[in-house]
């Protein structure tokens, strides 16, 4: 949530500083009431969310995510609004922003501090005034105050005395807090944290499981080694149905205080609290039987987040063989709203979205 309370900043459809002040703080009442003046004010001016949703203003979001070490959930999101507004954003051009972006922000899970201390040292136009003085930004983006980014932060002055966020010249690290992969098991891309993580390698053994509570279970029974790869399949937008986050098993293994010597593999997402080798969003799922649904108990996986690779080492004739011999698993969603979402949602890495988009309009529906 706070990962996409800074995008909804940086992408330009929220007031200067009004995404990051905590929920219990009464200028969340002020920012209300201006928010209201604005929506006004914007009618006036006939300037509508897709005059401000633009390529490069989804660009910008994905700098101040990568910035902060944000959630891999912005991965799927930033896709999804790009997909409603018409334009083609997808996983692979988010993870490319992400790569070449700094890593300013020192925010937990792998950092020293919260999201309330980032809004108390000078919030997300702070940040943003780094990134645009270090020429990551797009700086003529318009936004809902009805000036561009650059006139937002003319005025703003980057505080050297605060510890929060540093400068684009001197990063936590070169490379943002999130990265994407790509290689045999995800062909369509999947994505990891590595945020406050010092090795950026991982090759072991995979231990699979159908579903997250497979693995709840066997990871609450400790019946792992580590060293090995948790794959948890089955749980992508079409075969959960609905992506959820893996939230339980990773904390279950930092509660054992084998977080840090297991890595954790999935289809489905995680929480912008993981932390580790938990790589999310694999793609094609393997509801529509992608690389992870044939995946074998003692297959070894190689992950590399500093080249960008997550390879299983299998040779490709078994692959070939293993491929003519799978059978969709049944859903035990046959009829309602789930299973009709699990018929129209599409892959990971487009945002899994549920119908044609922006692009596919004929008439807009802000002009009926």
């Amino acid at each position: 949530a706070n990962t996409m309370a800074c995008v909804s900043e940086a992408i330009g459809l929220a007031l200067p500083y009004s995404a990051g002040a905590p929920a219990p703080y009464e200028s969340r009442d002020a920012y209300a009431r201006a928010a209201g003046v604005q929506v006004m004010e914007l009618l006036k001016l006939g300037l509508r969310p897709r005059d401000i949703v633009t390529r490069k203003s989804l660009e910008n979001a994905a700098r101040v995510v990568a910035a902060t070490g944000g959630s891999t959930n912005a991965g799927l999101h930033l896709p999804a609004i790009a997909h409603e507004a018409g334009i083609d954003f997808d996983l692979h051009e988010v993870v490319k922003v992400f790569r070449e972006t700094p890593y300013l922000a020192d925010l937990k899970p792998g950092g020293r501090f919260v999201a309330k201390d980032m809004y108390e040292a000078g919030g997300v136009p702070m940040l943003m005034k780094t990134l645009l003085d270090g020429g990551y930004l797009h700086g003529d983006c318009i936004t809902v105050t009805g000036k561009t980014i650059a006139e937002n932060l003319a005025d703003v002055a980057f505080d050297t005395d605060q510890e929060v966020m540093r400068p684009y010249t001197n990063p936590l690290s070169p490379t943002g807090g999130v990265v994407g992969l790509k290689g045999s098991l995800a062909p369509q891309g999947a994505i990891v944290k590595i945020a406050g993580m010092t090795g950026l390698q991982f090759r072991g053994p995979a231990r699979c499981f159908d579903c997250e509570e497979e693995c709840f279970a066997a990871v609450q029974a400790r019946q792992y080694t580590e060293g090995e790869v948790l794959v948890i399949r089955y749980e992508g937008p079409r075969g959960g149905p609905g992506m959820r986050e893996m939230l339980s098993t990773t904390a279950a293994l930092y509660g054992q205080g084998t977080g840090g010597k297991m890595a954790l593999v999935t289809d489905g997402r995680f929480s912008g609290g993981t932390r580790g080798f938990c790589i999310g969003h694999v793609g094609p799922e393997a509801a529509v039987g992608g690389p992870i649904a044939l995946v074998k108990d003692g297959d070894i996986i190689a992950i590399d987040a500093a080249a960008g690779t997550i390879e299983l080492e299998v040779p490709e004739d078994e692959m070939a063989r293993r491929r003519a011999e799978w059978k969709p698993r049944p859903s035990d969603f046959q009829s309602g709203a789930l299973w009709k979402y699990a018929q129209l949602v599409g892959d990971a890495e487009k945002g899994a979205v549920t119908h044609p988009g922006g692009a596919a309009e004929t008439r807009c529906y802000a002009d009926i």
